[in-house]
Order: structure tokens, then C-alpha cells, then sequence
């Protein structure tokens, strides 16, 4: 087994791979940000303004971004800007309480508290009486807009955390991909809600996840749907075993993905940074090291949190022991490198589910 720690220190800004495409054997620097410039979380540029206005208590710059998200039909964008502002309300709640008490029926004021209020319920030990509460909230940010599927992807976290019928889930579901087709978030929510109503059904979470990214455009983030559910395979302890070949196609496609989305950008980082957490459990070691080439000096807490108190530190040790091992010229499974990860899931008895056709 290669000794990572050791060579941790051939591995601080620069790390050499191998050329992929013709064997060739001559290094080519990999580039990566220092551990002291990379962010954690950080807003991308059309967020980051929204943030400093409602710091400075003027809920103004965030209304113009939501209400071009709506005039656009940016509902990716508009769905991380609207958990971006409130979870910034949920430490700064005035500047949002000045807007919802000045704009009642604003559906971007509306929309914010809800999101607002869903994550304060599901921190809560009394999680499901805090959700019944929130229901006529959500309900009102559905009806200020309905084009908007942001509160569908609400609405759909509420029912996983109620545990809601399966039926009225269906009836949420559709009526949010007739707003929005390809809405990640609204996949992303249906498929935390299978992984949890059938907990350990992962391939057919994937079949959910492949269906969906098939009908996907190349450049929608649901194509990196399969990436998601591999994901939840790799960090459960339960279900069926899963085909590697499953997890390298739901790689591969998100993959292709992350090389069409800006490179040094915050937006695409949550992505990446679950993405080279798949590959690193893959032992793809230089496809992991491509992705932190291209994330840059963007970590996001997910889904590093789930293995350690501090995400940022822990992103920053597997990208250090990412570069080492590529550095000492492992090339991928069976090269006997590894970056400290949890074992592999127990194989185990999973449940069957079903669920209505993408």
C-alpha cells in the first residue's frame, strides 16, 4: 500500500499526472489553489451582492435577483439562491421580515421564508409538528407563482420529512415536473425521498436516477442524477450490492457534465466536490485530481460534513492525499493507493419501489 502521508509533502501546489489519452509519460502540472485560499460555501457573484444588501438590512438586491430568475426561467440558479438567502436569514432574519411585512404576496419574499422555515423544522427534535406547521407556507409560495417548481422541491423535502403517502408524493411530483421537466432540485428531492421511504433500494434509485438523466439535456445538472444515487449506495450500510459499472456510468456522466460548466466558478462546485468524492471511492485518482483542478478554490460542506465535523478540513486532506497518490503514480482501482474513507456498504436485503415514469 503506498504510504500517502508520506507523500503528502511531493504534493503542495503542484502535482504531476500521467497523459491520458496517448500513455505518454512526460508530467504535466496540475495546478491547485493553496489550502489558505479555498473557501468553504463561498456565494457565487450574483449571490454575494443579495448577501451584503441583506446584511446591510436592504432586502432590495435580493428581490431584483429572484425576480430575474423568474423572469429568465432560471429555476437551477433560483433554487440555490433562494437556500443561499435563506440560510443566511435563518443568522440575519431582519432584513427578510422587513420585505415579507412590506411585499405580503411577494412570491420571492414568500418562497425565501418558506425555505427558511422548512430548515428550521427539520433541525428540530420536534421535526414533524414543525412541518405541519410550515404546510400553508409552502402552499402560498406555490400559489404566488405557478410556474415557479422551486416550491415543489419544497414541498417534496416537506412530505420526506412528514413521511408522507407515497400517493400524495406522486401528485407532488407531477405537478412539478409539468412546471419544470429537468428541475434538479425537485430530482434531487424525489430521489432522497425513494432512498428514505425504501431505504437500501439502490439500483432502483439509479434506475429513477438513469431515467432521468437520459431525458435530460447535455447541459442540465440532472444529468448528474446517477452521480447522486451512486453516492447514496457508496455511504449507506444496507440494500443489494450494486455493479461497479453502475457507479463508473453515473461517474462518467457527471464527468462529462463538470467539463462543460465553467471551471473556478462556486456554482458548479457542489457538483464537483461530490463528484470527487465518487471517484476517490472509485479509486479514479487522476479524474478526482481533473475535478479539484476544476473546482479551484471552492469546497462546499457537501458532502464532505457527513465524514467530519470540519468539511473544509476534510475536503482539503483527501485533496492532499488525491495529489500524493497521483504524484506516486497510481493510476486507479487495484494501484494500491487509498485516501482514508469509510469501508464499502455491507451487502444486505433491500427493499422493492416503484415510482411513477420521469
Amino acid at each position: 500500500m503506498v504510504d500517502t502521508m508520506a507523500l503528502l509533502h511531493a504534493f503542495i501546489r503542484t502535482s504531476r499526472v500521467r497523459g491520458k489519452s496517448t500513455g505518454d509519460a512526460s508530467p504535466v502540472p496540475v495546478l491547485l489553489p493553496g489550502d489558505d485560499e479555498v473557501l468553504l460555501d463561498a456565494p457565487d457573484d450574483v449571490l454575494g451582492p443579495a448577501l451584503v444588501g441583506a446584511a446591510d438590512g436592504d432586502h432590495g438586491p435580493a428581490a431584483e435577483l429572484l425576480a430575474a430568475t423568474r423572469r429568465a426561467g432560471a429555476w437551477d440558479h433560483r433554487d440555490r439562491y433562494v437556500r443561499g438567502l435563506a440560510a443566511f436569514a435563518r443568522a440575519r432574519p431582519e432584513w427578510l421580515d422587513t420585505w415579507r411585512a412590506l411585499a405580503p404576496l411577494d412570491p420571492d419574499a414568500t418562497v425565501v421564508d418558506a425555505q427558511r422555515a422548512v430548515d428550521r423544522a427539520w433541525d428540530s427534535p420536534a421535526r414533524g409538528e414543525l412541518l405541519r406547521e410550515v404546510s400553508p407556507l409552502i402552499t402560498a409560495a406555490a400559489r404566488a407563482d405557478n410556474r415557479d417548481p422551486v416550491p415543489w422541491r419544497l414541498a417534496l423535502d416537506h412530505a420526506r420529512g412528514a413521511r408522507a403517502g407515497h400517493t400524495y408524493v406522486e401528485e407532488l411530483w407531477e405537478a412539478a415536473v409539468r412546471r419544470a421537466p429537468h428541475h434538479y432540485g425537485c430530482h434531487v428531492a424525489a430521489l432522497r425521498y425513494l432512498a428514505s421511504s425504501w431505504h437500501g433500494a439502490h439500483r432502483e434509485c439509479l434506475d429513477f436516477a438513469d431515467r432521468a438523466a437520459q431525458d435530460a439535456p447535455e447541459t442540465s445538472l440532472t444529468r448528474a442524477l446517477p452521480l447522486r444515487a451512486a453516492y447514496g449506495y457508496l455511504t449507506d450500510g444496507c440494500g443489494p450490492e450494486v455493479p461497479r459499472a453502475r457507479l463508473e456510468d453515473a461517474a462518467d456522466r457527471a464527468v462529462a457534465l463538470s467539463a462543460g460548466l465553467p471551471a473556478d466558478q462556486s456554482w458548479p462546485a457542489e457538483l464537483r466536490n461530490l463528484l470527487t468524492y465518487v471517484l476517490v471511492r472509485l479509486e479514479r485518482w487522476q479524474d478526482a485530481l481533473e475535478q479539484l483542478r476544476l473546482t479551484g478554490p471552492y469546497a462546499t460542506s457537501f458532502p464532505w460534513d457527513r465524514e467530519a465535523e470540519d468539511p473544509l478540513g476534510r475536503f482539503l486532506e483527501v485533496r492532499q492525499g488525491v495529489g500524493a497518490l497521483v504524484a506516486s503514480g497510481a493510476r486507479g482501482p487495484g494501484s494500491g493507493g487509498s485516501v482514508p474513507f469509510p469501508g464499502r456498504p455491507d451487502r444486505g436485503r433491500g427493499g422493492r419501489l416503484r415510482f411513477g415514469a420521469h
